[in-house]
């Protein structure tokens, strides 16, 4: 039987995470010159406007994926200007490059949290860890679901950076390649992802190959965290 008020914790976790995300997309178009998302509403941390935009992936997918395996997964999205992309490579790569950096942030603020805690003698480094238990309250109580939110926090965002890195579409990876390439092969590559019928190919390809990198990814993250106890 899942753990509701942990799955609360989850939802409230993903969806400020998706959000951050797609908001960050968003920006950074709008101030590279591509106005869609903003004129769609994808400009804010506000989640109603992100949630209208894909109710299946961040009301549906995120309560069945916890229900099936006790963790939360799913997507939102932020629409731009594909003639903007074509005629500005660059400017599509850095917006594409500007979600998955936000995820980073998120590792970041949420692990620094976790150390001030520690200092603070909040918390305290488990004995064991998992994706909800990276980091473990003194007390009871709400400091304890903190301790559950900032755990979560911090191996979701790994998770959301790292798979949107994979190079495959439609994952934000696929337009950081951009960077890599000519003004006229950034183009024709661009027209190729855009009209490609192979998404969800993609997609579970991506999957498969994450799922034997994030072990050891989240691992390593844990390593940072925690340079001084060495888990395994």
């Amino acid at each position: 039987m899942p753990n509701l008020s942990e799955g609360f914790l989850w939802y409230l976790a993903f969806l400020f995470s998706a959000v951050v995300h797609e908001a960050s997309h968003a920006y950074t178009a709008m101030k590279l010159g591509d106005n869609t998302a903003y004129k769609g509403g994808q400009v804010t941390l506000d989640p109603l406007p992100h949630i209208k935009r894909e109710p299946f992936g961040t009301i549906v997918v995120p309560i069945l994926s916890f229900l099936a395996g006790g963790w939360m997964i799913g997507w939102a999205s932020a629409p731009y200007n594909p003639e903007w992309a074509r005629n500005y490579p660059e400017r599509s790569a850095f917006m594409s490059l500007a979600g998955p950096a936000s995820n980073l942030v998120l590792v970041i603020v949420a692990g620094l949290t976790i150390r001030l805690g520690i200092v603070l003698d909040i918390f305290y480094a488990p004995d064991s860890i998992n994706l909800a238990h990276i980091v473990a309250s003194r007390q009871p109580g709400m400091m304890e679901g903190t301790a559950t939110l900032l755990s979560i926090l911090f191996s979701l965002n790994i998770l959301l950076f790292a798979f949107n890195l994979i190079p495959l579409p439609p994952l934000d990876g696929s337009g950081i390649i951009v960077f890599f390439l000519n003004k006229n092969r950034a183009v024709a590559y661009i027209d190729f992802i855009q009209s490609t019928n192979f998404l969800l190919i993609g997609l579970l390809f991506a999957w498969k190959i994450f799922y034997f990198v994030f072990d050891p990814l989240h691992l390593m993250f844990i390593n940072l965290l925690y340079p001084e106890f060495g888990y395994k």
